[in-house]
This record gives structure tokens, C-alpha cells and sequence, in this order.
């Protein structure tokens, strides 16, 4: 195209035509596509050449060769948004088949051991992308100070080594640990990492992909929106956790992975603090199912602010097995033939289970999935608009995509389902601030750092009453503005107990634990035998020691102090909480050296 058909092509934005001189030929082959998709605004404040040259290169060096195909994707679901587009018209709802697991029995039991046997071959995905709001640094619990990264490292390699102890192939393979991170988190979880020698795991076990973020949209007609702070910057926010699909395709690691004879692939978001509870057993349901994708479920009320796991058939004959949206599920059925809506069935739950975005993939059909597809999901856009007549939004948006949409294009000979464990087992994510916590209605789940922290400990209270300690009720208390159940702040570390039938063998005799006490076991080999707690006690040991606990152990113990979330003098990850402990006396040991070691009827030592 010669220059003067070059220049009347940019007539429809002077300020840009006026600057071509300064633009590269690939540039100006950029800035014909922005025109030809309706994005000539990005150019209007554009002064004459020689003035923010450098500013004005440095525009194009954001842009991408795939923005158009990005532009029209967002002008068509746009304008679906604003009709009010049913995705799912077409669709009839379904229950979809799954395994709902009981805590302790036979059948959960066996299913942890055929997992542990299974965690060998695969391999662990953590999405912590985004905005960096949930840091993976921040402190899981407070009594060990132990954060959501260190944890799930130390689960990743208890299962590692018990797999080992079991492999009928005699493999002593190293599990691989994949954490998506993004602009915002990428740094800081590479010295977080460093920092603490990998919390153990070996550096050449974890890979980190980088996700990039996408161009906002300022209105209906998906014009880019320009950075509030920079003119010369298009505005981004990340694509959604869905992106993590296309990262591990492009990475060539799943080629390794099934050279190296994996086949499974797990994946998990940030910071749900008991999910290592329902890995094992769910892998053992994948196993034995031979699901090609299991989605973790909960128990869910219907109507309940939680995606429900559904089978959707179409008028065509095309069905799958997706998360349906809590506010599209029930006018969905409404929609179907189902008057009342979703409802709860005779077990008092909806028969839709809640979807808590942790997948178990096949390895194999999953790689030959991402051939055809490239690891691209569906996308949808999300905007706020300022009123009902949907012309205008409240800020930009942008098109995103979810990591648990990859089953929307399998066929239907692909084996979908779920598996459905108990919530205070296997659920509770840390997500909402202090401030929002405290507005949720009573009696629906706060989901903040408060609830979370309490609902492990609460999960280890019933886990070992399960195994026959007696522990004693928790007391209700407001922390941060939300009630909670405060039970003995009981933690251990993964290696003392991954799998129930484990705990089960490190417990015997009567055993009883206060409400006012604090146990954290942080040793391997550690036995309760007839153990009486009512106090502090922290107990850690080098691999090869034994160490029996036993006896009355008595001391005043950790107390709770209550903290004011708008307390700035306060550290953020303690504030958050809404609570600190005060440790006003424990019983602390410390065994370096092997052999057995018996702690039993111990006096009060400060």
C-alpha cells in the first residue's frame, strides 16, 4: 500500500495520521486494526510529532496481533450481556452422577489409600493469579504461623513420600508442582519461595507460569479503555484463572509429564485452607471411577451464593457436566419444567452439589483435549452497569475466562463427575475482608481469615474425635464482627497425619483436650496415649525420635485477645483475624535426637 493510501486510510484520526511518520511499518499495521475495530478514541489526545514520541512507541509495544479476534469476542458477548442472552437457552438441567463420601467410613477410607497410591503419578496446579488480593504468604493459622504456601508444599510432599511407601511399581518419583502467578503476585511468590528453600520441596519439583492480563472495555461498543494514570497505556486486569489451561499447553509440560508416566493433574486456587483434607480420597474416587474430570464438591443449600455442579442436555443432544452460576441454576430450572426452582431435596440439601473449583484431570484425554483447543476456554464478560438501561458501566471490564469451564467442550463420551465431601472437611476459603465478613447474613458462610482460621480448627477437633478423643465443645465468640464457633486450636503438620487412617494408629487409650487448649504437633512420629490436655503444648521432633504423649498436661495456656480489624497498629495478618493469642504459659519440646521419648504427667513448667 503506498503512502497515500496509507494516509486517507487514517483520515478518521487526524491526530494519528499526523504521527505516522514516527511509526514503524508493523506499528502502523497495529494501529490499521485498532481503526478498522472502532478504536480510534485511543488517539484523539495524540499531539503533533516530536512531542511524547517515546510515549507514543511505547503504545504499541502492549498490543497484541490477537486483538482483534479480542475486540469482536467482546462486541458479541457485549451485546448478549445487554439483550439479557440465556447462555444455557436451549439446555435442560440434570443431577448429575458423582460420589458423595462420608467422613471415617469404610468406603473413605479406602478411598484415601487408593489415592495416596495414585498421588505419585500426579501432578499439583496452584492458580494464584489475579490481583494478588489472596496471598498465598499469608499465615494459614495463627498458632503455628505456618502460611497457605508453606502447607501446601509440606501436603504435596507428605503424599509424595507416602505414595512412595506404597508404589507397587517401586517409583520414587517427585511430584511436580505448577503455581500460575501474575503481574501482581509473580515476584513475591518467587522470593517467598526463595526465601524459604522451597519450604522444602525441591526447586527443580516447582515451575511458575506467568499469566498475562487483558485490555478493558469501556462501553457496550468494546472500546479499549486507556490507563486513568496513563494516556499512552491501554488499562488491563487479568483474563480470569481459566487462562492457567493454555499456560501448561504452551509450556510443553504435560509432554513431560506423561513421559514421565503421570496421569493425573490436580488443580487448586489459593487460599482454601483444608483442601488437602479432601485431595487423597478424591483422587481415589478418580481412580476408581476413572473419571476424566472430577470437579471437588460440597453439600449445598439451594439457593445458596455457590455454583452447583449440573448436567445440561441440549435440544440437539450435546450434554455436559459444568458449574452453573447459583443465580442462573435456579431460573434455569424454573425455565425446565421445575416450578419450585432449586430446592432442597429430603436430604436438606439441594440436589446440586457446590462447586469449590478444585478439578482432577486425566492427564492423557486432557493433553489430547488442549490439542484440538489450545487450552482455550469459553469467555464471558461480567460488566456493572450504572442503571437498567444497560448503556453505560460503572468502571471498565473486561473479558475473562474460568479454570472450570475447560469440560464445556469434551464430548460426551468423556467421564465427568464430582465428589462430594462434608464442608467443614474440605471448604473454607479466605476471600472476603473484615469489612464484608462482617455484613454477610447470619448463618451464611463469612469466607474471610476469621472463619477460615477457625474452621481448621475446627476440622482437626472433629477429625480426632473421629478418632476417639474426647474433645471437648466449642464456645461461640464475635471475632471481626462475625460469630464463630471457637473449638481448641489443635494443628499438625501434614506428616504426622495426611489420611485419616493414619491419625487413627498415632491415637490411643482415652485421650481428652479442653476447649481453652492449643496442640500443635509439628513432629512425625508423635503418639497420643491417654493424653489429658488442658493448656499449651507444642510439641516437635527430628523424623527418628518417637515421642509418646501421655498423661494430664496442665498449664493456663494460650489465651485470645480481641483485635479491632481497623486497628492499623496491629500487623494486617493478625487484624484480619480479629483476634491474637496472648501465650501466657505452654509446654514447648523440642526433640533433636533419636529414639523414644516419653512425655507423660509432665509438671506446670512457665
Amino acid at each position: 500500500m503506498d503512502s497515500s493510501v496509507v494516509s486517507d486510510f487514517f483520515s478518521s484520526a487526524p491526530a494519528l495520521q499526523s504521527n505516522l511518520g514516527i511509526l514503524s511499518p508493523d506499528q502502523i499495521e497495529l494501529a490499521k486494526i485498532l481503526l478498522e475495530n472502532g478504536q480510534s478514541h485511543l488517539f484523539l489526545h495524540w499531539p503533533e510529532p516530536g512531542v511524547c514520541d517515546k510515549e507514543k512507541l511505547s503504545f504499541f509495544e502492549q498490543l497484541s496481533w490477537r486483538l482483534a479476534a479480542y475486540i469482536k469476542t467482546a462486541k458479541e458477548l457485549l451485546a448478549d450481556s445487554k439483550v439479557g442472552k440465556n447462555p444455557y437457552d436451549g439446555f435442560s438441567p440434570s443431577v448429575p452422577s458423582g460420589e458423595n463420601l462420608t467422613f471415617g467410613d469404610e468406603n473413605f477410607i479406602e478411598m484415601e489409600k487408593r489415592g495416596v497410591a495414585e498421588a505419585s503419578k500426579a501432578a499439583f496446579v496452584l492458580v494464584a493469579g489475579g490481583l494478588g488480593e489472596r496471598l498465598v504468604a499469608l499465615p494459614r493459622e495463627t498458632t503455628t504461623g505456618t502460611c497457605f504456601l508453606q502447607h501446601y508444599i509440606e501436603s504435596i510432599l507428605a503424599l509424595q513420600e507416602a505414595s512412595h511407601k506404597v508404589a507397587s511399581d517401586g517409583s520414587q518419583r517427585e511430584i511436580p508442582f505448577i503455581i500460575m502467578t501474575s503481574d501482581d503476585t509473580h515476584s513475591r511468590t518467587q522470593e517467598l519461595l526463595k526465601s524459604n528453600s522451597y519450604f522444602g520441596m525441591k526447586p527443580t519439583q516447582v515451575h511458575l507460569l506467568k499469566q498475562e492480563k487483558v485490555a478493558c472495555l469501556d462501553d457496550n461498543d468494546a472500546r479499549l479503555a486507556l490507563d486513568p494514570h496513563n494516556k499512552y497505556k491501554i488499562q488491563t486486569k487479568p483474563h480470569g484463572h481459566g487462562d492457567v489451561h493454555s499456560l501448561l499447553y504452551s509450556s510443553g509440560l504435560l509432554d513431560k509429564w506423561l513421559d514421565a508416566g503421570l496421569k493425573w493433574v490436580l488443580f487448586f486456587q489459593d487460599t482454601n485452607g483444608l483442601l488437602f483434607n479432601a485431595i487423597p480420597a478424591s483422587l481415589g474416587v478418580s481412580a476408581t471411577k476413572q473419571y476424566h474430570v472430577n470437579s471437588l464438591a460440597v453439600p449445598r443449600k439451594a439457593k445458596e451464593a455457590i455454583g452447583g455442579i449440573t448436567k445440561l442436555t441440549h435440544a440437539d443432544g450435546r450434554s455436559m457436566v459444568i458449574n452453573v452460576e447459583y443465580n442462573q441454576l435456579d431460573p434455569l430450572l424454573r425455565a425446565s419444567g421445575f416450578p419450585d426452582g432449586d430446592v432442597n431435596c429430603e436430604t436438606g440439601y439441594s440436589p446440586f452439589p457446590g462447586n469449590i473449583n478444585q478439578l482432577i484431570l486425566e492427564l492423557g484425554p486432557y493433553k489430547e483435549e488442549l490439542q484440538k483447543t489450545g487450552g482455550a476456554i469459553k469467555e464471558f464478560v461480567n460488566p456493572k452497569y450504572k442503571d437498567s438501561t444497560k448503556t453505560s458501566f460503572k468502571s471498565s471490564t473486561r473479558l475473562e475466562c474460568m479454570m472450570q469451564d475447560y469440560p464445556k467442550t469434551l464430548p460426551p463420551t468423556a467421564r465427568v463427575g464430582f465428589t462430594v465431601m462434608d464442608i467443614w472437611l474440605a471448604y473454607a476459603p479466605v476471600k472476603n475482608n473484615p469489612e464484608d465478613a462482617a455484613k454477610v447474613p447470619k448463618g451464611n458462610p463469612y469466607h474471610s481469615a476469621t472463619s477460615g482460621e477457625m474452621a481448621i480448627y475446627r476440622a482437626n477437633s472433629l477429625i480426632l474425635q473421629k478418632a476417639g478423643v474426647k474433645v471437648e465443645e466449642p464456645v461461640k465468640q464475635v471475632l471481626n464482627g462475625q460469630e464463630v464457633e471457637v473449638w481448641p486450636r489443635i494443628t499438625w503438620k501434614p506428616k504426622w497425619g495426611m489420611i485419616f487412617s493414619d491419625i487413627k494408629t498415632k491415637v490411643c487409650g482415652h485421650c481428652e483436650v479442653s476447649q481453652r487448649s492449643t496442640m500443635a504437633i509439628l513432629g512425625r512420629n508423635v503418639l497420643i496415649e491417654d493424653l489429658c490436655l488442658d493448656g499449651a503444648l507444642i510439641i516437635d521432633s527430628v523424623d527418628d525420635a518417637e515421642v509418646h504423649l501421655g498423661g494430664l498436661i496442665r498449664n493456663d495456656g494460650w489465651t485470645m485477645e480481641n483485635v479491632d480489624y481497623k486497628d492499623t497498629s496491629v500487623p494486617e495478618e493478625i487484624r484480619i483475624r480479629g483476634f491474637r493469642f496472648n501465650k501466657v504459659e505452654q509446654l514447648e519440646k523440642k526433640f533433636t535426637q533419636p529414639g523414644k521419648i516419653a512425655v507423660v504427667d509432665l509438671p506446670r513448667v512457665k
